[in-house]
């Protein structure tokens, strides 16, 4: 085989894959998102959600009024206290999204081969041949011969509940198709879907802004998922729609790509946001299947999102424990070396101070077999970056809260940072206690430091003779030093 084709990947045991899992504090480095909902409102479901690794809840104004999630979100809240989870709360507009509209929410039965009408008139009822949209501009964009998909969310793709249909004729504002498979359509809200094709409505729309301003600002959303993202003015929008907002000025925003269009400013959108969302169940049906592959190279999970298995699905809990126990698995073949040699190169030199200092961090744990990284923060920024390398052992994130004031009151900030970082792979946070300053000496230092270990012990994750990894500031400068553990 010629050099420049060395397989440089460690080839997998298969007798490893029988080797039984240890159980830790920690499921898995990987961080999981549950979107709460119907099955999963209760203080209870939502305990057992915590315990089981969901670390963000995710909260789909797709459906739903913030009524609902209002006491959702209160429930959440008694969970964390309970359990002493930290959880953050994710936001997810309705975007331009086509739904069929039905208002009596009484079952349609659609048959085989035969014809059914979409109308833009949503005064009319939803039946076996019409049914009710939400966009008047379909017949516009859609031409004979065309599919489309008409499902509860994407979710299923089961024949008996969701729908293709084929275009035959285009009547004024009227598109009629042909039913492809027999399936009955129940509850108030079905998605649509029309592979590839561009939808003239706006990204963040006047329903989702309201929203924002009510329900988000009220709960102080940690993040927003902007639905059917395209472009990265998109991103560029809303984020000055946040900037309004007084403290969802600090939200993150993640770009949700659903669609080609999307995917085609995939990089300049990258290049906004602050994280990005592959919904796989639009893109299944907005590709080819042969095309789905390439959410493998798009991609490496800091997260994975579950949506209807949560929010609908009959076994929520146990949903979030076997992802958790599957991206476990995964982990223990991944080629940390590899990774990190190719971040190192990707960045570059000559590399920026904080660069150097969380590459260094991680390459030290990494040569000492260390436990566990601990990194002092007031921005949560030094431990991305840490995080960023994909160290193999957790990163405990403590995170220094600032004092903040506007001459009228004073307030500490640093919630918004710890909880931000419960998206992030390998980044598990605390937040110290706010007389200790982040650039402090001496003893403080020391206390912090002591705080952050008997967490790291109580957790399970540092015991006697361990090595450890510590990144701080100290004063001006900021240092990597390793410590080992006595009895």
């Amino acid at each position: 085989m010629h050099s420049n084709h060395l397989l440089l990947e460690e080839p997998i045991r298969m007798a490893s894959i029988l080797e039984s899992s240890k159980s830790t504090f920690f499921p898995a480095m990987s961080r999981i998102v549950g979107t709460l909902g119907i099955n999963s409102q209760s203080v209870e479901t939502i305990s057992a959600c915590l315990k089981a690794g969901m670390s963000v809840a995710r909260f789909d104004f797709s459906w739903g009024d913030a009524e609902f999630h209002q006491k959702t979100l209160e429930n959440l809240k008694i969970a964390i206290k309970s359990t002493k989870k930290l959880c953050a709360v994710m936001l997810d507009t309705v975007g331009p999204e086509l739904q069929v509209v039905n208002k009596s929410e009484r079952p349609v039965s659609l048959q085989e081969e035969t014809l059914v009408v979409l109308t833009p008139d949503q005064d009319k009822e939803a039946t076996s041949n019409l049914l009710p949209i939400n966009f008047s501009g379909l017949s516009k964009v859609v031409k004979e011969g065309d599919t489309i998909f008409i499902g509860q969310y994407l979710f299923t793709g089961s024949e008996t509940t969701s729908v293709w249909l084929e275009v035959t004729e285009v009547n004024g504002e009227e598109v009629v198709c042909l039913i492809k498979n027999s399936a009955t359509l129940s509850g108030p809200l079905y998605t649509l879907h029309v592979p590839q094709i561009r939808i003239d409505l706006p990204t963040l729309t006047d329903k989702d802004k309201e929203v924002i301003s009510t329900w988000g600002v009220h709960n102080n959303i940690d993040f927003l998922s902007l639905s059917y993202t395209r472009h990265a003015e998109d991103v560029r929008q809303a984020r000055e729609f946040l900037s309004k907002l007084g403290d969802l000025n600090q939200t993150q925003i993640f770009a949700k790509i659903e669609n080609v269009e999307g995917l085609n400013h995939f990089d300049e959108i990258l290049q906004e946001a602050d994280g990005i969302i592959l919904s796989r169940g639009n893109l299944g049906i907005d590709l080819p299947p042969e095309k789905a592959s390439f959410q493998i190279s798009e991609i490496r999970s800091d997260a994975i999102l579950l949506g209807a298995e949560t929010l609908r699905g009959l076994y929520p809990v146990e949903t979030i424990s076997i992802v958790g126990k599957i991206c476990a698995e995964a982990e223990k073949v991944f080629n940390q070396d590899l990774y990190f040699k190719r971040a190192v190169k990707y960045v570059g030199e000559p590399m920026t101070h904080l660069e150097s200092i969380a590459s260094s961090a991680v390459r030290a744990a990494i040569k000492v077999k260390a436990s566990v990284i601990i990194c002092f923060t007031s921005s949560g920024r030094a431990a991305r970056l840490i995080a960023k390398y994909r160290p193999t052992m957790p990163v405990l994130s403590v995170v220094i809260p600032r004092v903040k004031t506007n001459q009228l009151r004073w307030k500490f900030s640093g919630a918004f940072e710890a909880r931000q970082s419960l998206i992030v792979r390998g980044l598990f946070p605390m937040l110290a206690d706010p007389r200790h300053p982040a650039e402090s000496t001496g003893a403080t230092n020391e206390s912090i430091l002591k705080v952050a270990l008997d967490y790291g012990k109580s957790s399970g994750v540092i015991k006697s003779h361990d090595r450890l990894v510590i990144c701080q500031k100290i004063g001006d400068a900021s240092v990597v030093k390793i410590i080992e553990l006595e009895d």
